[in-house]
């Protein structure tokens, strides 16, 4: 077997082989690669407790160191002498002796602090009262003033008291010193006298950092670092990074958080594991990381030893795999072999197989089933020459049959086409005298409408000539009546003329007594006394006729009111008159057209009678024909329906003839076949 070839990549032993070898490979590999995983996060779980463990420590050194400066600012704010020598340097009016006596003593004070450490640069006191610009200092340090000193003096005083830690610097806190130092600042708080407050500053080195840091070490390449909150550097190995931002940062979220370690790349990108602890004091992060290959080199070790493993385990799946090839591939490809002989038809061909296994088997099992075939074969040969000789017989008298029955198909094939010509021809004649029926029924409807509607028609004439008569005697009663109206206005008009001709003699009478009234009012003042009372009549009197003037001064225009409107309605009946004898005209003359009308629709309606009885006659022949057509069709369907029977029975008759013929060719062929194929097996 080759492994090159498409057989070869098919074969079972090849199968086993692949199945065996990959799955000791892949447990190999799958079991070297997770002891190397779990031990490396072990090695890593171990070494970032230990280092964290040891930042702790580191941190709690920095914070006690920080807490010895912090405890001596808080002696120097407690100290009631410093206090008083403060107070008195702060005083204006102060004797010069004693002023030098304070100073003095406040100088020998910081000079031994700074004498009592060597970590100490300096140590100084700058005033912070009001107009209060005093400074002491131990040591050579300088003091300046500027804009960031300001804001960091200003940043002291804040915190009112407590004390403030300054990140390193590589010039001090005034920017006066050679080498780097951090400083430690903190209020000294007067609240008697706020003119002698002060600003103490301890300025340390920055070696004193390496100083507590130098046993501490991380990795084989690791590093400590002191950040700020805001990941300034305060002390670092390479003293060139102080003041400048630490690029491994520990965010405020880290440092509230438990897990005090954490990976991250550095500058180059190398991923180190890094470990940190928060200061009490200060509030700064001690910082250390290492790159990670640093603590795994014994995971590394042991990924060598996988892979060793996974090699010999290679070794091993190739020894196997052969083994089992040898020992299944082998006998199945001589099986294989064996068939490929039976197929191609020699029946003799035998398995020899030694081994009592599943193998032997179906070396077993396989010669007897090539006996058994052997003796099917011969026993289907004689067979197959049987169905041969019958199956000549059986396509012979199948050829005679289908002869007749494809003659007899033939013939009622014509005749049910003759009956079918026939049924189709009474159909149609059946379908125009039903088409004629519909269409006089059609007819005798629209007939018996129109007779419906002459005789409407009629009526209303009759209606409409009865109408037209009382029409015309209501004009005629118009007309008259409009004379009469004329009339009436003629004598009402003459009536008004009489009203005007009685209203002049009354309006001459009240004029007559109006002047009748004024001169008997003209006697009774004359009268005097006396002729009071006949003065009150006469005013009476000429009130009634005043009051009698305007009645008949109304009456007048009611009567003038009344004339004119005469005068109009005379005017109007004038113009109307023309017209109400013009309308009765018309309406004798419409009344002339509805009895014309009356005639032609009575005429009409006679004719419109004879037709009906006319369509009534020739549908009733209608049926007669159709009744005729419809039992001739009757019989023309029976006759093609049994045509069409016979004609389906020899065609269906032919069809099987046709089917038993294609069968016995089907017959003979397969036997010539199966007789063919058992020529070329070898019994």
């Amino acid at each position: 077997m080759k492994f090159g070839t498409k057989a070869g990549w098919r074969s079972v032993g090849t199968k086993l082989f692949l199945v065996v070898f990959l799955t000791i490979v892949a447990l190999s590999v799958g079991l070297g690669l997770i002891s190397y995983q779990v031990s490396k996060g072990i090695i890593e779980d171990q070494v970032s407790s230990a280092s964290s463990e040891a930042v702790k420590q580191a941190a709690d050194k920095l914070d006690f160191l920080f807490t010895q400066y912090e405890a001596q600012s808080r002696q120097l704010a407690v100290d009631p002498m410093l206090r008083s020598d403060l107070e008195t340097v702060s005083k204006p009016d102060v004797g010069t002796v004693e002023r030098t006596g304070a100073e003095e003593r406040i100088k020998r004070r910081l000079d031994g602090l700074t004498g009592s450490d060597d970590q100490l640069t300096s140590v100084k006191l700058i005033g912070s009262g009001q107009g209060n610009t005093l400074s002491f200092q131990s040591g050579a340090a300088g003091v300046r003033s500027d804009d960031v000193v300001q804001a960091r003096l200003d940043r002291i005083k804040k915190a009112d008291g407590e004390p403030v830690w300054v990140p390193t610097l590589n010039k001090g806190f005034f920017g006066t010193t050679r080498e780097p130092e951090f400083t430690m600042g903190r209020l000294l708080k007067n609240l008697q006298h706020p003119e002698a407050e002060y600003i103490l500053l301890i300025e340390i080195k920055e070696s004193a950092l390496g100083t507590v840091l130098s046993n501490m070490k991380i990795g084989n390449a690791g590093e400590i670092r002191l950040v700020t909150p805001n990941n300034e550097i305060v002390h670092a190995k390479n003293s060139k990074l102080l003041e400048k931002p630490s690029f491994i940062k520990v965010s405020s979220v880290q440092v509230q958080g438990k897990d005090r370690s954490f990976k991250a790349a550095d500058e180059q990108g190398t991923e180190n594991l890094v470990v940190f602890q928060p200061l009490a004091t200060s509030g700064w992060t001690l910082l250390g990381y290492a790159p990670v290959s640093d603590f795994l080199s014994a995971a590394d070790r042991l990924l060598m030893i996988t892979l060793i493993v996974v090699i010999a385990a290679v070794l091993l799946a190739l020894l196997i795999g052969y083994y089992m090839i040898r020992m299944v591939g082998k006998p199945l490809r001589q099986l294989s072999k064996l068939m490929e002989e039976g197929e191609k038809g020699n029946l003799q061909v035998r398995a020899y197989f030694r081994s009592r296994d599943e193998i032997g088997h179906v070396g077993h099992s396989f010669n007897q089933m090539m006996s058994r075939i052997s003796s099917l074969v011969e026993q289907t040969n004689a067979t197959a020459r049987s169905v041969l000789d019958t199956a000549e017989e059986l396509a012979e008298a199948s050829r005679s049959t289908s002869q007749a029955a494809g003659e007899i198909a033939a013939a009622t094939q014509e005749i049910a086409q003759g009956a079918a010509s026939l049924a189709a021809e009474a159909d149609r004649e059946s379908q125009i005298a039903e088409d004629m029926g519909v269409k006089m029924s059609r007819v005798d409807a629209a007939n018996t409408s129109m007779e419906a509607s002459a005789g409407r028609a009629i009526e209303v004439s009759i209606k409409g000539t009865e109408y037209m008569k009382e029409f015309v005697q209501k004009t005629g009663t118009a007309s008259e009546m409009t004379s009469l109206i004329q009339l009436n206005s003629d004598r009402l008009t003459k009536s008004t003329d009489s009203i005007r001709s009685i209203l002049a003699p009354m309006v001459e009478m009240t004029k007559q007594t109006n002047i009748l009234a004024i001169n008997a009012s003209i006697e009774a003042a004359r009268a005097g006394e006396a002729g009071k009372g006949f003065s009150v009549i006469a005013e009476e009197i000429r009130t009634l006729a005043g009051h009698s003037n305007e009645s008949i001064q109304s009456v007048s225009q009611i009567t003038e009111q009344i004339q004119q409107d005469i005068a109009g309605t005379v005017e109007v009946l004038n113009q109307v008159s023309p017209l109400f004898d013009e309308q009765l005209a018309s309406v004798q003359e419409a009344s002339s057209l509805f009895a014309n009308v009356k005639e032609e629709m009575e005429q009409f309606y006679k004719h419109i009678e004879h037709s009906s009885l006319s369509v009534k006659e020739l549908a009733e022949s209608q049926h007669i024909l159709g009744d005729s057509i419809a039992s001739v069709s009757a019989v023309v369907e029976e006759t093609s329906a049994s045509t069409q029977e016979v004609a389906s029975m020899s065609s269906e008759q032919y069809r099987v003839s046709e089917q038993l013929v294609a069968l016995s060719a089907r017959l003979e062929s397969l036997a010539e076949e199966l007789k063919r194929s058992l020529a070329g097996l070898t019994v």
